[in-house]
């Protein structure tokens, strides 16, 4: 797919370099600047806006390490990709911890080259549709929706699409996947978001107090009832009211909610005369409602009615390349929170992450991390400050069915890692533990790319 709006800047003394650079990247459509002297490379970049640098590393007056220190100290969602020749993959490596996107030694393959380019430049794509949704929905707090996984992108998408519109919106997510968290966003980028928002869970208040709890009741509608109550529908009023686990509710109960939902209005508990009621209604199901209707525990009329737009919110397991980035999430999150100097977590850490199955999705994950971090005595959360969980993610079945060397066991890590990562390799080297120049070594003894 052409990229025609990406800007790369190309800057190299070889002049036959320059030029074999820019053939190869023309078939990608992006546009190309060519640039033969660090100096110059400084003064495009000071009057001009690039998204991706290609730099040899050993240049005469100003080298690549300082086209990097410039690129980022102008912006730093510029990328930076080094190239280096041989004798000078030590310096590539400790250029990628002055945060270089990625290296690439020459001579190399046009095909290595654009496999390292078109993950740049999918990374780019991604910084913009973020950076759109932040514009799109400034205010909304989409900092609490950790990850940039694809599921997690068109999870913000919908949201920012939808929040705006004062319709009815059904989440749909198993236990622990942050229903209540976009149902919060949900309103705080609608024009309600002044006034309250109020989560109720239906499935844990008592049948015979539900109905009381959401609609009033009138003096003297039964035992104990001595004074009028306003219900919650007219407490919140102009605002948004999140009905979590509303397939726990009664077929009854049902009715009268399928009602406000119809009406606009509430009747009391003992009352004869409806009120009306201004309330954006948001609810959520831990189960399917499509299959609670077929076994005749949820109406089907009120499924319509709540399904004008669904959100089905997706599990931590079809979001795996996002447990890394939660995992960090959490421990700055709780360090910060017990006053622990926890920086991140070993790579045997992670990989015990990256290995269970998560039934109990993101909330079971940071209250795992929190624990962690609680139990940690040093700056790194380890595996043995993890609890032992029965439920493991499947390990690749020649892994399973048979024992393997510890060196099978360090080359698939460093593999699921740098695929967790999208190939990010200071970023790989930093949680696993080892130095830039080790990963680099490993990855050669392995043949990992």
């Amino acid at each position: 797919m052409p990229d025609s709006n990406i800007r790369i800047l190309v800057v190299d003394d070889d002049l036959r370099m320059r030029e074999l650079i820019r053939d190869t990247l023309a078939e990608l459509g992006v546009q190309t600047k060519l640039c033969g002297d660090g100096r110059e490379a400084l003064r495009l970049l000071s009057s001009d806006s690039y998204d991706l640098v290609l730099t040899d590393l050993k240049m005469p007056h100003v080298g690549g390490i300082e086209v990097l220190e410039r690129v980022k100290s102008l912006n730093p969602e510029i990328l930076v990709i080094l190239i280096t020749g041989y004798g000078t993959i030590e310096s590539a490596i400790e250029a990628m911890r002055k945060d270089a996107y990625d290296y690439i030694q020459k001579p190399f393959e046009p095909d290595d080259f654009l496999l390292i380019v078109r993950r740049a430049l999918g990374h780019i794509r991604l910084l913009r549709e973020n950076q759109r949704l932040r514009e799109q929905v400034a205010g909304l707090g989409f900092d609490e929706l950790v990850g940039d996984s694809k599921p997690m992108t068109e999870l913000r998408a919908m949201i920012a699409r939808i929040a705006p519109l004062d319709t009815t919106v059904l989440l749909q997510g198993e236990t622990g996947t942050g229903k209540e968290l976009v149902a919060r966003l949900l309103h705080r980028g609608s024009k309600r978001a002044r006034a309250s928002f109020l989560p109720v869970n239906c499935g844990a208040i008592a049948e015979t107090l539900l109905e009381s709890e959401l609609f009033g009741h009138e003096a003297g509608a039964f035992t104990g009832a001595d004074r009028r109550k306003q219900g919650l529908f007219e407490a919140v009023a102009g605002g948004t009211l999140f009905l979590d686990e509303i397939n726990a509710t009664s077929l009854q109960f049902q009715v009268k909610l399928l009602r406000v939902l119809q009406e606009g209005e509430v009747l009391r508990v003992g009352a004869t005369a409806p009120v009306k009621v201004d309330v954006r209604i948001i609810a959520a199901a831990g189960a399917s409602l499509e299959s609670e209707v077929e076994q005749g525990r949820f109406r089907r009329d009120l499924l319509y009615r709540l399904n004008v737009i669904t959100v089905d919110i997706p599990p931590l397991r079809k979001r795996q390349t996002d447990i890394p980035l939660l995992a960090h999430h959490f421990c700055n999150k709780y360090s910060q929170r017990y006053q622990k100097p926890i920086k991140s977590l070993t790579g045997e850490a992670l990989e015990r992450l990256l290995q269970y199955s998560w039934p109990g999705n993101v909330r079971e994950l940071e209250n795992v991390v929190e624990r962690a971090v609680i139990m940690a005595d040093g700056d790194r959360i380890r595996s043995v400050h993890l609890p032992n969980r029965p439920e493991s993610r499947s390990l690749p079945d020649d892994f399973c069915n048979r024992l393997v060397s510890l060196a099978d066991m360090e080359k698939m890590l460093i593999e699921r890692t740098l695929q967790s990562l999208n190939g990010h390799k200071g970023r790989t080297a930093e949680i696993l533990g080892i130095s830039p120049t080790s990963l680099w070594r490993k990855m050669n003894r392995y043949h990992l790319r």
